[in-house]
């Protein structure tokens, strides 16, 4: 086991989006959460590394670090979260004014602290895996949403967290460009990265998905395997909810 994560509730002034969720990430293994907009799906992953702060919960990880949320963390505490996880945004979030190398070294370099020529060397590999390596030197404004997005990952990846958290990363995408972000991502999949990602992709969801979560209300209608969610849902709502998004007219 990752991380357990026991009672996640999050509000917004009246709005309660999460309402006491209980999931959890195994090693290793690939977590899709679908849902329809406003269940809950992006809140929830911002949750995960504090992105967002709970207003009630706690965070177990395997190393024994336990986060609760019923009383204010410490900021060595969410820190510490927030060092465990690399996000993967829709809207890429790179810095315009550096280049693709720049933009990928800026975490282990500022925030982590690391000798900055030990981290280019990382980020020149991570920049290859993602089929960059002739684009490093370039600037945001000069690659294509795609590039962009494949940037953003190896960007997440050069803090060597152990999960990665994608939020509807091809949303954002031209449907010509979906494909090649979806293929790094499959790719860190066979490399054995633990994943939770947000997807409207529900294929992709089957072919790479360990775990699927339907969310709807702020909670966890459904939940297991692709085969069973996607395939042989037991919840009228989910059943409702795939044959909306398989046959949207």
């Amino acid at each position: 086991m990752l991380i357990s994560v026991k009672d996640l509730h999050k509000s917004f002034g009246e709005l309660e989006v999460l309402k006491g969720m209980d999931i959890e990430i195994e090693k290793g293994n690939v977590i899709a959460i679908i849902g329809p907009s406003g269940s809950g799906k992006t809140t929830l992953l911002r949750c995960l590394n504090a992105l967002e702060m709970p207003n009630r919960g706690s965070f177990h990880f395997h190393d024994g670090f336990d986060v609760s949320f019923n009383k204010n963390p410490s900021k060595n505490d969410i820190l510490r979260l927030r060092r465990k996880s690399g996000m993967v945004f829709q809207s890429y979030n790179l810095f315009p004014h550096k280049t693709a190398l720049e933009n990928v070294m800026e975490g282990p370099v500022i925030v982590q602290k690391k000798e900055k020529g030990q981290v280019r060397e990382l980020a020149e590999s991570l920049l290859q895996k993602v089929g960059l390596g002739e684009k490093m030197h370039l600037y945001p404004h000069q690659l294509s949403g795609g590039q962009q997005q494949r940037v953003g990952i190896a960007r997440a990846l050069a803090i060597e967290p152990e999960l990665m958290l994608f939020d509807e990363p091809t949303s954002a995408l031209d449907p010509e460009l979906v494909g090649e972000v979806l293929r790094v991502i499959k790719e860190l999949a066979n490399e054995g990265w633990t994943m939770a990602i947000v997807t409207h992709e529900l294929k992709f969801a089957e072919e790479v998905a360990d775990h699927v979560l339907f969310i709807d209300g702020g909670h966890i209608v459904e939940q297991g395997p692709p085969s069973e969610i996607l395939k042989n849902p037991k919840e009228a709502r989910t059943m409702q909810f795939l044959d909306r998004m398989l046959n949207p007219s």
